[in-house]
């Protein structure tokens, strides 16, 4: 059993900064893959960065490419979302999510509650 909690977001301008954390507990986090899936209203969830479970591997959607970036810490039980130069269309709820085969935008087998982060222009 693995349960995720995210923290970091919050109100920011465009072109501004956040880092999201997932804390995850379960000694057996360190075989998981990692994904941030972020929901914007009316919109479909979309899995915008992901993380393999050594952190050799990553994947980010061509939007967030060059802005965002993945990170996570097997020691800690964390994994990280930098996220820079900030858009409007950033704006929406970001899950952290967990999965051992195969993680999509529906696709997972641990998701946590959401934060919300909201760009401003």
């Amino acid at each position: 059993q693995v349960q995720l909690v995210e923290s970091g977001g919050g109100l920011v301008q465009v072109g501004g900064s956040l880092r999201l954390s997932c804390a995850a507990s379960g000694r057996t986090f360190s075989r998981y893959a990692v994904g941030w899936i972020r929901q914007a209203p009316g919109k479909e969830r979309e899995v915008i960065a992901a993380i393999g479970w050594s952190g050799g591997s990553t994947y980010y959607t061509d939007s967030v490419k060059g802005r965002f970036t993945i990170s996570r810490d097997n020691v800690k039980n964390m994994v990280y979302l930098q996220m820079n130069s900030l858009k409007p269309e950033d704006t929406a709820v970001y899950y952290c999510a967990a999965a051992v085969g195969t993680l999509g935008n529906y696709e997972y087998d641990y998701l946590g509650q959401g934060t919300q982060v909201t760009v401003s222009s």
